[in-house]
């Protein structure tokens, strides 16, 4: 099958420290050219891949001090795919809804994963609009607010079988995210104060969340129990992950996936999970970690999560996380859209629309 991967462009494919989206992405890509695809990648220059690469701007927009506006070069990018439509099956977009109105004008099999949060009031209408978009979540959870929006399939993250499995307990606990209200690492602070067990962040601050780091949060690494480590290379994740007594997702919004929570998994780790958006999907109850609804419900975790054998973490990962089934489910989402054409030609689109 041709197959055309579209990339954000705000971190390299795979990216150099953190980045969900662009990751999954490099897994996917990778691992559909192992299985004998012919597939190509949109994204940034300083993007590694074994498929055709087009490259759309010189450096991921993210950490760049060249360029400011990443409208422009996602405009460019939709473009550089018109370019090149003809030489595709289907197209595999991960960049939202930016597409759209080509992909209605235009009438060519695609399909987009949808990595975000969906509930925004704002989406309600856009999705209205678009109601025959082909989309696939992340997350059962994920699509809740826009349950009728045109979803093919639920097609959890997988990861290749290289991270590397910890059978022993390590002697602290883990965060790994953003540092942001909504990831929780206020929390993670708090949990790790009430049981006296040191605590690791390895953590990227966006430009959107500077002022809420210096005033909320770096208040809180005096304590000697607290070490911010900063952002951390996909080389040094295994041994941050596997050291770890568990991992902290003390998250308080709707996440539609969490990345983090199978990595840690992959490793050993298990994880103390806040009750929201998609970790009553990943996370196995008493099986790899808890699921709580308050910090002294994950002190408590924290407390028994002797309990939990760091085996069945890495067995639930071998089955249900690995890239090669990811890949798969998406190759039957492929399949899908093809023999369905769920688009339809511009015209009759106005038709509908009337």
């Amino acid at each position: 099958m041709r197959i055309a991967q579209v990339a954000p462009l705000y971190e390299s494919v795979p990216p150099k420290t953190y980045g969900g989206t662009e990751r999954v992405v490099s897994y996917l890509t990778e691992e559909l050219v192992r299985k004998g695809h012919e597939v190509t990648l949109f994204a940034s220059a300083d993007s590694n891949t074994n498929a055709r690469f087009i490259p759309v701007v010189d450096e991921s927009l993210r950490l760049s001090e060249k360029y400011t506006d990443p409208l422009v070069h996602h405009v460019l990018l939709l473009q550089k795919v018109l370019d090149h439509i003809h030489e595709f099956d289907i197209v595999h977009y991960h960049i939202d809804y930016f597409h759209y109105p080509l992909s209605r004008m235009c009438g060519y099999p695609q399909i987009s994963t949808l990595h975000g949060r969906l509930d925004i009031p704002d989406l309600q209408s856009l999705y209205r609009e678009y109601d025959e978009m082909p989309l696939v979540s992340i997350s059962d959870n994920q699509r809740l607010p826009l349950a009728f929006a045109n979803w093919i399939s639920t097609v959890y993250h997988g990861l290749p079988n290289e991270y590397v499995y910890f059978p022993d307990s390590g002697d602290y606990l883990a965060f790994v995210g953003r540092i942001s209200p909504e990831k929780g690492v206020d929390r993670a602070i708090k949990i790790a104060q009430q049981t006296n067990i040191k605590l690791k962040i390895a953590a990227k601050i966006e430009k959107a969340d500077i002022n809420y780091f210096e005033n909320s949060i770096r208040p809180l690494l005096d304590d000697p129990l607290v070490e911010f480590v900063g952002e951390i290379r996909e080389d040094q994740k295994d041994r941050f992950y596997g050291n770890a007594k568990a991992l902290l997702f003390p998250i308080a919004w709707p996440e539609p996936f969490g990345l983090v929570m199978i990595e840690a998994i992959a490793c050993g780790t298990p994880v103390v999970a806040f009750n929201n958006g998609s970790v009553p999907e990943i996370i196995r109850h008493e099986k790899t970690g808890f699921i709580v609804n308050s910090i002294e419900e994950a002190v408590n975790a924290v407390n028994n999560i002797g309990i939990i054998e760091r085996r069945n973490c890495r067995k639930d990962f071998e089955e249900r996380f690995l890239v090669s089934r990811m890949a798969n489910d998406y190759l039957k989402v492929y399949e899908i859209v093809l023999e369905e054409n769920s688009m339809v030609p511009f015209s009759n689109q106005l038709m509908r629309k009337q």
